[in-house]
C-alpha cells in the first residue's frame, strides 16, 4: 500500500514544511530564485528569511517601524526589497549581517515592491495613489505613474520589462508603457478592489485577484477578458503563475489556496492548510514548490508534485467556452469539472520550534562589534539533513550595545535632519526661481525703457 500512496503522493500537492516566527498576519512570501531561502513579511513589522540549508538558522530582519506589506527577491537573489506602512522601502542583503539601505519612497503606505527581470529597476506602489520607478543602484528616482484615484495595492513588471500592470482600490487595472510613462489601457470591468496582479510568463495576458472573490485573466493583445473564475468564497488576496504558464495559484480570505488549470479553464485543486485567511502565495522559479502565508501567522511550503508541462514551451491560456453557470460548491463557469480537495490532516515538522528562535538582525548602524558570541547548540537529525527545507541554525548576532531608546532617538534625529536637508533644498530652488524672475523683470524694464526713450 505504501507503493500506491507514494504513487498518489507524486500526483497531488503535499505540504512539506511550515514555518512559525511571525507574531501577526503574514502579508507576503517569496522564494529566493537560488532556492536556498524563502522570505516572508508580516504585520508585526518584520521580514523573516527562512534558510533551507541544514545548519542555517532563520533570520528576523528588524528595521521597519510599521507593518511590512510586501517583499521581493531580486532575480539574482542577492537583494531583498521590502515595502512598509512606515512609507519606506528597505533593500536587504539576505544574510546574517542583515545589512540594509532604507529610503522614504512614498507619502503613504508602500503596498507593493517588484524588481524588473534584469534586476536594474525597482517598482513600488502606494496608498498615495502613485506608482514609482527607481534604480536599484543608489535608489535613484526615475519616474512616477499617476492616474489611479485610490490606493494602488499592486504594481508589477512584465517579463520583458516594457510594461507595468497595476491594480487599485479604484476598481481598475491599468497598463503602463515604461518608455513613454503613459497609461496605455485601463480595464474598468472589475466590480471589486484589485488586490494583486501578475503577468503571464509569456506576456500575453495578466491575472488579477479581486475583492469580489473572482480571479480574472485579461488578454493584452485584444485588451479583453480571457478567463474568469468565481471559485473562492471570499476576497482573493494573491495570484502566482506556474513557470509553465499552464496553472495559476490563488490565495483567498476563505482560508484556501486554489490551483486553476488555465489550458482546460477549470479549477484543478483546492488546498486546505491555513486556519483563517490565506494572504499570499508564490510559485518557486522552477515550479517544483509553492509557498503560502496567512493570518494564522504561518508560512507553508508545498511540493507541487503534479507535472506542470512536459514541453519547454510556455503555453497561453485560451478563452473558455462559457456554459450555463451552476450553483455548485465551486460555481465554475464551465460545468462538469471536478476539482480535487487536498486537506492537511496534521502539520508536518515545524521549522521554528521554541528551542531554535530566529536570529534577530537589526539595522547595521546599531549592530556594534562584540567579542562574545553565543553559540547555538542544536541537535540535528542526519536523515533530515538531506532535505532542502531543513531546520536552520547559525551563531547568534552580537547583542546591540546601544539602548533601544537611544537608538530610536538617533534614528529620529537622522530623520529630522533629512527633512531639514530637503527643506533647505526646496528653499534654494525657490530662491533660484525668484532670482531668475527678478532678472527677467529687470531685463524687461530695460527693454521698455529703451523702447520709450526714442519716442520722447
Amino acid at each position: 500500500s505504501s507503493g500506491i500512496n507514494a504513487e498518489y503522493g507524486r500526483e497531488d500537492p503535499t505540504l512539506e514544511r511550515h514555518f512559525k516566527g511571525h507574531k501577526d498576519t503574514v502579508t507576503c512570501c517569496h522564494f529566493n530564485p537560488n532556492m536556498k531561502q524563502l522570505a516572508s513579511s508580516g504585520m508585526d513589522s518584520t521580514v523573516m528569511v527562512w534558510n533551507f540549508k541544514p545548519q542555517m538558522r532563520a533570520y528576523r530582519f528588524l528595521g521597519h517601524k510599521d507593518a511590512v506589506m510586501s517583499l521581493k527577491f531580486s532575480p539574482s537573489g542577492h537583494l531583498l526589497a521590502s515595502g512598509s506602512r512606515d512609507r519606506t522601502i528597505r533593500l536587504w542583503i539576505p544574510s546574517v549581517k542583515g545589512e540594509s539601505t532604507v529610503f522614504k519612497a512614498h507619502t503613504n503606505t508602500v503596498r507593493c515592491v517588484d524588481f524588473s527581470s534584469d534586476g536594474q529597476s525597482l517598482l513600488s506602489s502606494s496608498d498615495d495613489k502613485t506608482i514609482k520607478l527607481w534604480t536599484v543602484h543608489r535608489q535613484k528616482f526615475q519616474a512616477s505613474f499617476n492616474g489611479h484615484v485610490n490606493w494602488v495595492k499592486t504594481a508589477k513588471f512584465s517579463s520583458d520589462g516594457r510594461l507595468i500592470g497595476s491594480g487599485s482600490d479604484d476598481k481598475t487595472l491599468k497598463l503602463w508603457d515604461i518608455t513613454s510613462k503613459e497609461c496605455i489601457h485601463t480595464f474598468f470591468e472589475h466590480s471589486g478592489f484589485i488586490n494583486d496582479v501578475e503577468f503571464h510568463p509569456n506576456g500575453t495576458c495578466i491575472a488579477s485577484a479581486n475583492s469580489d472573490s473572482s480571479v480574472k485573466l485579461w488578454d493584452l493583445r485584444m485588451n479583453k477578458l480571457l478567463q474568469h473564475y468565481q471559485a473562492h468564497g471570499s476576497t482573493v488576496n494573491s495570484v502566482s503563475f506556474h513557470p509553465s504558464g499552464n496553472f495559476l495559484l490563488t490565495a483567498s480570505s476563505d482560508s484556501t489556496l486554489k490551483i486553476m488549470d488555465l489550458i482546460e479553464g477549470r479549477l484543478f485543486y483546492t488546498l486546505h492548510g491555513h486556519k483563517g485567511p490565506a494572504t499570499s502565495c508564490n510559485f518557486s522559479s522552477t515550479g517544483e514548490y509553492f509557498a503560502s502565508g496567512g493570518a494564522d501567522e504561518q508560512v507553508m511550503v508545498w511540493k507541487t508534485n503534479f507535472k506542470g508541462d512536459d514541453s519547454a514551451v510556455v503555453s497561453a491560456p485560451k478563452p473558455i467556452k462559457r456554459e450555463k453557470k451552476t450553483k455548485s460548491d465551486h460555481n465554475i463557469l464551465n460545468v462538469g469539472s471536478v476539482a480535487k480537495e487536498v486537506s492537511v490532516a496534521s502539520l508536518p515538522k515545524d521549522c521554528s520550534i521554541p528551542d531554535s528562535e530566529p536570529v534577530n538582525v537589526g539595522p547595521a548602524l546599531y549592530n556594534l562589534p562584540n567579542t562574545q558570541t553565543n553559540q547555538i547548540d542544536e541537535k540535528t537529525d542526519p536523515e533530515n539533513q538531506k532535505d532542502i527545507f531543513d531546520h536552520p541554525t547559525t551563531t547568534r548576532l552580537e547583542p546591540q550595545s546601544i539602548p533601544p531608546q537611544l537608538a530610536a532617538t538617533l534614528e529620529h534625529m537622522v530623520g529630522q535632519l533629512d527633512v531639514l536637508t530637503q527643506t533647505v533644498s526646496i528653499l534654494e530652488q525657490r530662491l533660484t526661481m525668484t532670482e531668475n524672475k527678478l532678472k527677467e523683470c529687470l531685463e524687461n524694464q530695460q527693454l521698455i525703457t529703451l523702447q520709450i526713450k526714442p519716442n520722447d
